[in-house]
């Protein structure tokens, strides 16, 4: 579990400094550069993702089971996870409504994919990766929203077509990764 709790510390934390540390970001750069940045914030995600990757792992095979699995909760995470794919396109196809209308789709994303996790699962190590995205994912939200506020940001407004792809072409990611994906890297089969 300490491994996993690494992980989750360095990888959230590393993509927490815009919510917690903007300052010290912007110092950080205008002393090193933008690509010095990138470059750490590249290097300590992927140690991070490692250690999640690992230490969840480690976890799954002894689970300290919290409560009994809810019935109907993973067929409602599936449900949930579908939207959370349509709401990752989303943040990637120009023109959208999504986008236009909710402002941060990635985040919220992330937030719903970490929500419709934790209803599924009972673990204690699902709790501590999926509850640690969705309260990032909450912060990151909100100070995303009050960064656009301070800015003044304008969003596009969405159109039918881009919209329709991004709906198509999350639904499709979602049904590859529900079906095949998701039990290949695994071993769980979502949808039974």
């Amino acid at each position: 579990m300490t491994i996993l709790i690494l992980g989750l510390v360095l990888f959230l934390g590393i993509h927490s400094t815009r919510i917690f540390a903007e300052d010290a970001r912007s110092r950080f750069i205008a002393a090193r550069g933008a690509g010095a940045w990138k470059g750490l914030y590249a290097l300590v995600s992927a140690v991070g993702l490692a250690a999640i990757i690992w230490g969840f792992a480690a976890a799954r095979s002894q689970p300290l089971v919290l409560w009994p699995r809810l019935p109907g909760m993973a067929h409602l995470a599936a449900l949930l996870t579908l939207f959370a794919f349509m709401l990752m396109v989303a943040a990637y196809v120009p023109g959208n409504l999504l986008k236009a209308r909710l402002h941060h789709p990635m985040v919220l994303s992330v937030k719903l994919w970490a929500a419709a996790h934790l209803l599924a699962n009972n673990t204690l190590a699902d709790v501590l990766l999926f509850g640690g995205f969705l309260v990032w994912a909450i912060l990151c939200f909100r100070a995303a929203r009050q960064r656009d506020r301070v800015a003044g940001t304008v969003y596009p407004p969405g159109r039918f077509w881009p919209t329709l792809i991004t709906l198509v072409l999350g639904a499709l990611a979602w049904a590859g990764f529900a079906l095949v994906v998701h039990a290949a890297w695994l071993g769980v089969r979502p949808l039974g």
